[in-house]
C-alpha cells in the first residue's frame, strides 16, 4: 500500500549561503548529497521540505505576505504538518528521502525576514538525506514508503502527529 502525503507545489535552490533563492520547476538530486545547484552543508540535511499549510499559518501570524521560499526550503508540499515524517522514508518524485529532523530557523532567516517566532515549533518544515539519484518536479506525488507506513489511519491516509 502506498500512502499519499501530498504533492510538490514548489521547488527552489539556494546557490550559496546568503544568495537569493532560485525558483525552478525541476531539480536533480544526488545520493548522499543535495539538489544540484543547491548549497547544502551535509548529506544528513541534503534537502529541506516545507508544508504549504504551515507556511500559510506563518504568513497569517506575521500579517505580511512573503513568498514560500523566504523560508529557504527546497520543496514546498501541499500537505499539513510534516513532523510525523521524522524517522521515516518518503518518496518525492523519483527521489527517496530519509527524513531526519525538524528544520529550525537560523539567524539568517531572522535577519532577512524576522521569521524566528512565526516559525516556532514544527512550522519550519523537515530535512532529510537523499537516498538515491533522481529528479523532483513540481506536481510530483509525495508518498510514504511502503516499508514505513506508521502514522497511517484505517483508511490508508497519512495522519501527522496530533491528527485523528
Amino acid at each position: 500500500m502506498t500512502t499519499s502525503i501530498g504533492n510538490v507545489i514548489g521547488l527552489a535552490l539556494r546557490p550559496a549561503r546568503a544568495a537569493a533563492m532560485q525558483v525552478v520547476t525541476e531539480a536533480n538530486a544526488t545520493r548522499d548529497g543535495c539538489l544540484i545547484g543547491d548549497h547544502s552543508k551535509s548529506s544528513k540535511r541534503g534537502i529541506t521540505l516545507l508544508s504549504a499549510r504551515q507556511w500559510d499559518e506563518v504568513i497569517e501570524a506575521r500579517g505580511e505576505a512573503l513568498p514560500w521560499h523566504a523560508r529557504r526550503a527546497n520543496v514546498l508540499i501541499d500537505a499539513g504538518d510534516l513532523a510525523a515524517l521524522v524517522g521515516k522514508r518518503i518518496r518525492v518524485g523519483e527521489v527517496e528521502i530519509e527524513v531526519n529532523g525538524i528544520t529550525h530557523p537560523c539567524a539568517h532567516i531572522e535577519e532577512m525576514h524576522g521569521l524566528l517566532q512565526a516559525l516556532s515549533g514544527t512550522r519550519g518544515g523537515v530535512y532529510g538525506r537523499i537516498a538515491n539519484d533522481g529528479v523532483i518536479r513540481v506536481g510530483d506525488a509525495v508518498t510514504l514508503m511502503e516499508s514505513d507506513e506508521r502514522g497511517v489511519d484505517s483508511r490508508g491516509e497519512f495522519r501527522p502527529s496530533g491528527g485523528r
